[in-house]
């Protein structure tokens, strides 16, 4: 599995990577700051499982996640955002992504969504 993990900050990024080598080796994650980056990497890496952050500079996750969704129609993203509110939750789960899920997130939460998501 290949994992992409999109926030533009630096520290949200550090969290999610370091309970993500929980699962994998770190050959297996990838990293970018915005939308547009993500866009980039999917289309480079290929990655099976995309965190996505909602709220960030040049193109924000509303905005890539159906663009991701249509380099690969089966990757599998989890926004991972500050903004709870249940219309944030409804469109992203609309454009396609599998969860919703506060910042910062859980180790124990993490994995309940990588075992999910490998039950698919």
């Amino acid at each position: 599995m290949k994992y992409l993990v999109t926030d533009d900050s630096k520290l949200a990024r550090r969290v999610l990577v370091k309970a993500l080598l929980t699962y994998t080796d770190e050959a297996h994650i990838f990293q970018a700051t915005n939308g547009l980056e993500a866009v980039k990497m999917t289309l480079k890496e290929r990655p099976d499982i995309v965190f996505l952050d909602l709220t960030m500079p040049e193109m924000d996750g509303y905005t890539a996640l159906p663009k991701l969704r249509k380099i690969n129609p089966d990757i599998k993203v989890v926004v991972v955002s500050a903004d709870v509110q249940e219309q944030a939750k409804e469109k992203v789960l609309a454009l396609g992504a599998k969860f919703h899920i506060a910042k910062p997130i859980n180790p124990q939460k993490l994995k309940e969504i990588l075992e999910s998501l490998a039950n698919e």
